[in-house]
């Protein structure tokens, strides 16, 4: 089990990193990645502060893994901060998509597919060539277990089904009670439109991809 896309007291979560981490580790998670919400005022700071922790807990289980979430950010500015987010550290960068619960940019989820972020979450309407892109690009569709994001799932599976792009479930957790059993995270893929067998292969894909295993 693990969990690429949850937030801490660096933007608008609940816990302090040590306490998220060790919450999923008693949850039984083999990976967690922090993925602060970020602008360009402040992805540095929340890099360094996230790389810091890492190096804290570097030997340990679950894996620790640092992320963003870039969030809000017009279009055409996503693809540059994509880049630099990177370059200051973030092993994975996720996009704030195109959810139908927040007044998120018309654009938002094309800029991230052009912009090769590693997961477009909660993307909302999508469109079906914006599906087909990230297919393409290897980009990861998020299946999200957060209330009023979790709306549209059906549609996302459905379309990355028909095209082949690659899924991942993911919490989006905030507080405590946010983060996912294996047993229910199952659930919330079947629910979207998947079999076992197929969040199974979801979960397979989606670990050689960020865990390199």
């Amino acid at each position: 089990m693990f969990d690429l896309h949850c937030h801490s007291v660096f933007s608008d979560g609940e816990l302090i990193p040590a306490e998220l981490w060790r919450r999923v580790q008693a949850l039984g998670y083999q990976a967690i990645a922090i993925t602060d919400h970020v602008d360009h005022s402040n992805f540095e700071h929340i890099l360094q502060s996230l790389l810091k922790f890492k190096r804290s807990v570097q030997d340990l289980i679950p894996r620790f893994i640092v992320g963003v979430e870039i969030t809000h950010v017009p279009p055409d500015l996503i693809p540059p901060l994509i880049n630099e987010c990177r370059k200051a550290g973030a092993e994975i960068v996720v996009v704030h998509g195109e959810t139908v619960v927040e007044p998120v940019a018309e654009g938002t989820n094309l800029a991230a597919i052009l912009g090769e972020a590693d997961i477009l979450a909660h993307p909302g309407l999508i469109k079906p060539e914006e599906v087909k892109l990230a297919a393409q690009k290897g980009i990861f569709l998020e299946i999200s277990g957060r209330k009023g994001h979790c709306l549209t799932n059906g549609h996302v599976v459905s379309l990355a089904k028909t095209y082949g792009a690659n899924l991942v479930i993911n919490s989006d957790g905030h507080s405590p009670s946010d983060f996912m059993s294996k047993e229910l995270a199952i659930k919330v893929g079947i629910g979207a439109g998947l079999s076992a067998e197929e969040v199974q292969k979801v979960w397979e894909i989606a670990q050689k991809r960020f865990l390199k295993t």
